[in-house]
C-alpha cells in the first residue's frame, strides 16, 4: 500500500516545491547575468589593453625606436587596477612576453565546494578573452585578459548566498501560511469524517451541515440523501423483519399446538398400550415382555424429546413467569438434558423483568438460539449466559463457551438459526459480534438499546 500523506501537508509541499523551483530559476538567472557581466567586463578591459598596446606600437613605429620595441603593460595595468584581473601581451609568434595580475580582495570568502564545482562546470569562469593588436592593419600580437575563477565564484556565492537565505525564510513562511490556510479551508472535512464514522456505526440519523465551499456542499448533499435513504430502507427492513418474526412465532405456536394435540396424544396412547400389553405379556406370554418394555422406553424417550421440542417452539410465558425465571428454566432444562456433559451457567444483572413482554420474548429467543448453537455445534463443556441491563440504557447479552467452533463454523453449522438470531437483534436495533477466546472457544456479544420506559436497576 502507498504511504498515506495528510492532504494539507501534501498540498503545502507542492506549493513550496513550485516556489522553490521559481527561486531556483531566479538564482540561475542571477548567476547567468553575473557571468555575462564578468565576460563583458573582461571584453571591455581587453579592448582597452589592445588599444593602449596599439598606441604604443604605433609610437614605436612613428619614432623609429629600435631598442626594445616590446610594449609595456605597467601603465595600463595600474590604470585598470581591479582585484582578480590578469592582463597579458602575446607576441605574433605566440609567446607571452608580459603578464600583470592583481590579487583577490582579502575579504573574499571561498564558496562551498559543491557550489564552486557546479558553477565551474556550468559557466567556465576564468576563460581568457583575447583582442588582436592591429597597427596599420598588421597583426602585432594579442591582448589577453582573464578574471580569476575563484574570485568570480566567491563573488557569485556572495550574491547567491543572500538570496538562498531569503529563499529559505520565504519558503518556510510560505509553507506555514499555506498549511494554515489549507487547514482552515479543509476544516469541514472533519465534519464529513465524523458523519461517515457515525454512518459506519449504524447511526443513520447522521447528517452533514451546509458548507460554504461548493464542492463540499455537493458532497454533504449526497451524503445526507444517502443517509436518509438508508434510514428509510433500514426502517422498512426492520418492520418487515418484525412481521416475519411475528409470523414465525405464530407458526411455532401453531406447530407446538399440533404436536401436543396430535403427536403427544399418540405417544401417550402408545405408552398406555405398551403398559397394558406388558401386563398381559407378564401373565400370559413372558417372552413378549421385553418387547413391550422396549416400546414403553422408546415412547417415553420420544415424549421427553417432544417436551423439549415444545419448549423450544413455544417458550414459557415470559409475561407471567418473567424473563429471569424463563432463562433459569431454559438453563436448567439444558443442564438436565446434557446430564453433566456440558455445564450451563446463568448470570442476570438488573431488573430484566421490567422489560416489555414482547421485548423480553425476543431476548429469550436470542438467548435460546445462542445456547442451542453453543451446545450442539461447539462441543463445549461449559457454556455461560449473561444478561445485563446497563446504566447507559443498553442491554448486553453474551454467551461464552469453551468449544472448538469459530464464527465461520457457527454460521455454517447453525444455518438459519444464526440468521434468525441476527434478524431478531437487527429488528430490535441492536448489534451482534463474535469474539474468539484464548485458547479455544467463542463469545457472542449482543448489545441492544433498552426500550423507552425501561430503566436499568441494580
Amino acid at each position: 500500500m502507498s504511504r498515506v500523506i495528510d492532504l494539507k501537508l501534501r498540498l503545502a509541499l507542492r506549493v513550496v516545491a513550485l516556489a522553490a523551483l521559481c527561486f531556483t530559476a531566479a538564482s540561475a538567472y542571477l548567476l547567468n547575468e553575473s557571468d555575462q557581466a564578468a565576460r563583458a567586463k573582461a571584453e571591455g578591459i581587453a579592448k582597452l589593453v589592445a588599444s593602449d598596446l596599439e598606441l604604443q606600437q604605433d609610437q614605436v613605429s612613428w619614432l623609429k625606436v629600435a631598442n626594445d620595441p616590446r610594449p609595456s603593460l605597467d601603465l595600463i595595468a595600474s590604470s585598470l587596477y581591479a582585484p582578480g584581473v590578469c592582463v597579458a601581451y602575446r607576441s605574433p609568434a605566440g609567446a607571452i612576453q608580459q603578464r600583470v595580475c592583481n590579487g583577490r580582495e582579502p575579504a573574499e570568502a571561498d564558496a562551498p565546494r559543491l557550489f564552486a564545482a557546479l558553477y565551474a562546470a556550468i559557466f567556465k569562469p576564468g576563460a581568457e578573452i583575447t583582442q588582436p593588436i592591429l597597427v596599420h592593419n598588421q597583426l602585432k600580437g594579442e591582448a589577453i585578459v582573464s578574471l580569476d575563477a575563484q574570485s568570480l565564484i566567491a563573488q557569485s556565492w556572495a550574491q547567491t548566498s543572500g538570496l538562498l537565505i531569503v529563499m529559505g525564510v520565504t519558503l518556510l513562511a510560505l509553507c506555514l501560511l499555506v498549511y494554515a490556510a489549507l487547514a482552515r479551508a479543509l476544516r469541514p472535512t472533519r465534519a464529513i469524517k465524523a458523519g461517515l464514522e457515525r454512518l459506519a456505526a449504524n447511526d443513520l440519523s447522521a447528517r452533514l451541515p451546509q458548507f460554504d465551499l461548493a464542492e463540499l456542499s455537493a458532497i454533504g448533499a449526497v451524503f445526507n440523501s444517502l443517509a436518509a435513504q438508508l434510514q428509510t430502507t433500514l426502517a422498512e427492513r426492520n418492520e418487515l423483519t418484525r412481521r416475519l418474526i411475528a409470523v414465525q412465532d405464530d407458526e411455532r405456536r401453531h406447530l407446538a399446538r399440533e404436536l401436543h394435540d396430535e403427536f403427544g396424544q399418540c405417544l401417550a396412547a402408545i405408552a398406555a398400550v405398551a403398559a397394558a400389553a406388558g401386563q398381559t405379556a407378564e401373565r400370559e406370554c413372558p417372552a413378549l415382555l421385553p418387547d413391550c418394555q422396549s416400546i414403553a422406553r422408546t415412547s417415553a424417550h420420544m415424549m421427553d424429546m417432544l417436551r423439549g421440542t415444545l419448549i423450544r417452539l413455544r417458550p414459557p410465558d415470559v409475561d407471567e413467569l418473567g424473563l429471569a425465571a424463563s432463562l433459569e428454566s431454559l438453563v436448567a432444562g439444558w443442564n438436565s438434558r446434557c446430564r453433566g456433559r456440558t455445564r450451563f451457567d446463568l448470570e442476570v444483572l438488573g431488573n430484566v423483568d421490567a422489560l416489555p413482554s414482547s421485548f423480553g420474548a425476543s431476548l429469550y429467543r436470542i438467548a435460546q438460539e445462542a445456547i442451542t448453537n453453543a451446545a450442539k455445534h461447539a462441543e463445549a463443556t461449559r457454556v455461560g449466559l449473561k444478561l445485563e441491563m446497563r446504566e447507559s440504557e443498553e442491554i448486553a447479552l453474551s454467551v461464552e463457551d469453551n468449544g472448538k467452533s469459530t464464527e465461520a463454523d457457527m454460521a455454517r453449522k447453525s444455518g438459519l438459526g444464526l440468521t434468525g438470531m441476527r434478524e431478531r437483534i437487527t429488528a430490535l436495533g441492536g448489534q451482534l459480534a463474535f469474539e474468539t477466546r484464548d485458547p479455544s472457544g467463542l463469545i457472542l456479544h449482543a448489545v441492544i438499546a433498552t426500550p423507552h420506559g425501561a430503566h436499568a436497576q441494580p
